[in-house]
């Protein structure tokens, strides 16, 4: 009689494993000469050299007084170094706190005293706040540490705060330890297909989920990072793709919509990949059937937290029926939608999404008030409304803050926004609240147009898809819609420039 195995997944989080610097160093004594990076030069970097880096950064680290748990700004370009004293502080145990090179010295000193960083690491003077700078005396001491040390390998140690972008206010942004984030590696090479012999591009800033999370996830699996971060021209980003023979790209809708408009002729624009993903915004319907004519056939769109990982994710092989959705749960996630008591709601009403997967933390770190908000008994809540249909594809509707409550009654952007985007006069578009004396709140939509068409012809357009009370009070065309570096719209400074009703 054959045997049968049952793996669960408490099973699961207890198989042995390598810590994120063990599992590369292993990857450097097994294929040394096997490329961890290719520049965009054309440079390559091996793994032999990069743990050689990486081991002496974190001897180097602790010779100066770093200490294991302590937690230690990191604020450099999009480039090797970066990732190479990221690994360091990983490697002799700090803990890192992302920092984007481009905030200003006044958002990094925020972010650096309210989550105590002891240091901040910076090829500049960070003014005010204590400095490790990394210039030619730096190298040159690296250059003397030994290759070897002893390391920490406990996979339960702090590894990084993983911080949403932005920095206004109180900044959220959870502790994750070095288990949970091998977890969402796990995840990443089932759901996505990560392994050894990938060559991924770096395409966005290493700052951001996306870009750090996938490159450690490359290096941790022994595949190639080719880096290929902004400034860009996408023209020039899709000639490397296809001349090192990529195999996966991660793109934040923005980028890929600029691609599409860039479109002129019937050959795709990336005929190699073996791997499109994109995540960051809401992608329409058209957009994902567009994507996979014109780009890639093979497009997966990811449904993720830079705070709590993969919740859902939209394959290639999903049918097109299904390109409004964000997909089915990813692997080892479970994700429902939940009302006011966070009840399950029944299938095709709207509702609050939450996820539980291995790799969700506990809370936000030093902002208990948050994490009592959106982490609630192992569950985390995402912020985001949400419907799921009878086969269990996830649809978003909205932000929960962005929702507009008209009359009384509730009234999601994204509905708008979808069939806006469908006109073919429309580039982009982005529906808000307009706060109102008489009814609460108004539906105001901004548009990106591309050419003379008038407010009256597409309020007559929507009044052929929508309800009367949906319907915009007014239609404001304008030249670009304010986005993050991630590309989510920032509806909060339409709502700035919205006049009085």
């Amino acid at each position: 009689m054959q045997a049968k195995f049952i793996i669960y997944e408490n099973d699961l989080m207890n198989i042995p494993m390598l810590s994120i610097a063990d599992s590369i160093s292993q990857n450097a004594l097994r294929r040394p000469n096997h490329p961890a990076f290719i520049n965009r030069d054309g440079s390559i970097v091996t793994y032999k050299k990069f743990v050689t880096l990486m081991n002496k950064t974190a001897n180097h680290l602790k010779s100066i007084g770093i200490l294991e748990g302590e937690i230690l700004g990191l604020s450099m370009k999009d480039n090797v170094e970066h990732v190479v004293l990221m690994l360091g502080l990983i490697r002799m145990g700090a803990v890192v706190l992302p920092m984007d090179v481009r905030w200003t010295h006044h958002e990094k000193l925020s972010v650096a005293n309210f989550f105590g960083a002891k240091s901040i690491i910076s090829d500049e003077k960070i003014e005010n706040y204590n400095t490790i700078k990394i210039d030619e005396e730096w190298h040159n001491l690296v250059s003397k540490q030994n290759f070897s040390g002893i390391f920490p390998t406990d996979l339960e140690r702090n590894l990084w705060l993983s911080l949403s972008s932005g920095t206004t206010g109180i900044p959220k942004g959870p502790m994750l330890t070095h288990k949970q984030m091998i977890m969402r590696f796990i995840e990443q090479c089932i759901s996505i297909g990560f392994n050894e012999h990938e060559i991924n591009v770096l395409a966005t800033p290493l700052y951001f989920g996306g870009g750090r999370n996938f490159t450690v996830s490359m290096l941790y699996f022994g595949g190639t990072v080719l880096l290929y971060p902004p400034p860009y021209d996408v023209e020039d980003l899709a000639l490397a793709v296809n001349k090192y023979n990529a195999t996966s790209l991660f793109l934040v809708p923005t980028l890929l919509r600029r691609l599409l408009s860039n479109k002129k002729n019937n050959e795709l624009v990336f005929p190699k990949l073996r791997m499109l993903i994109s995540s960051g915004s809401i992608l329409h319907k058209e957009e994902r059937i567009q994507i996979q004519k014109k780009l890639c056939p093979s497009f997966l769109n990811l449904y993720a937290s830079t705070e709590a990982g993969a919740v859902s994710l939209l394959s290639p092989y999903d049918p097109p029926e299904k390109s409004g959705s964000v997909g089915q749960a990813a692997f080892m996630n479970t994700f429902e939608v939940v009302d006011e008591s966070n009840k399950p709601v029944p299938v095709g009403e709207v509702g609050k999404i939450r996820q539980k997967a291995p790799w969700i933390p506990s809370g936000f770190y030093n902002n208990e008030e948050e994490s009592k908000k959106m982490f609630v008994d192992d569950w985390y809540f995402t912020g985001d409304l949400g419907k799921v249909d009878e086969d269990g594809y996830l649809y978003i509707v909205g932000r929960v803050k962005d929702m507009i409550i008209r009359g009384g009654v509730n009234i999601y952007p994204s509905e708008i926004e979808d069939i806006l985007n469908k006109h073919h006069s429309v580039i982009d578009t982005s529906v808000v609240a307009w706060p109102s004396e008489e009814l609460g709140e108004e539906v105001a939509a901004f548009v990106v147009k591309n050419n003379a068409i008038k407010e009256e012809e597409l309020t007559l357009y929507l009044k052929g898809y929508l309800a009367p009370y949906k319907i915009p009070k007014q239609i404001f065309f304008i030249d670009d819609l304010p986005k993050s570096a991630q590309g989510k719209v920032l509806k909060s400074e339409l709502t700035k420039i919205l006049p009085k009703i």
